[in-house]
């Protein structure tokens, strides 16, 4: 699987924020995440993540978010339910993923998650479909105030 720093689209990048949990890749409206081996993805990690993204991209743009699943971690599923019950919002959520276990932790997700999680086997075509996704929403956005 190819990380993000691989890819021609990194080139593109406003700013990277490193964790002990992982690495946060930041975007115009998309966030990428390389989460570390053997980590436990939690809410309070969750947290710092949703922090740096308001202060990057801001609370008014439509955000996608993809989990670059590279390394072996697992996910609290539980702790979707605190993302939504503080009024974090995901317009797009996208994981890539190779391993049986990335998609088995993507089943337990989809019970917290509203909208729908789309996964990919390939790190560019989820940045090809959460752009465009977000280019529609914003387009449609822009043709409601007209």
């Amino acid at each position: 699987m190819k990380r993000v720093r691989e890819i021609e689209f990194f080139k593109n990048i406003r700013e990277i924020r490193e964790y002990e949990f992982g690495v946060f890749y930041f975007f115009d409206n998309l966030v990428i995440s390389e989460i570390n081996e053997g980590v436990l993805f939690g809410w309070e990690m969750a947290t710092k993540a949703v922090e740096a993204a308001y202060e990057v991209i801001g609370r008014d743009k439509p955000i996608a978010y993809i989990s670059n699943r590279v390394n072996h971690y697992s996910v609290v599923p539980a702790d979707w339910r605190k993302f939504y019950f503080n009024r974090h919002q995901l317009n797009l959520y996208s994981v890539v993923g190779s391993t049986h276990g990335s998609f088995a932790s993507l089943v337990m997700e989809r019970m917290f998650f509203r909208n729908n999680i789309k996964q990919f086997s390939d790190l560019e075509e989820a940045i090809d479909w959460s752009l465009s996704k977000i280019e529609e929403q914003t387009t449609s956005q822009q043709g409601n105030y007209a």
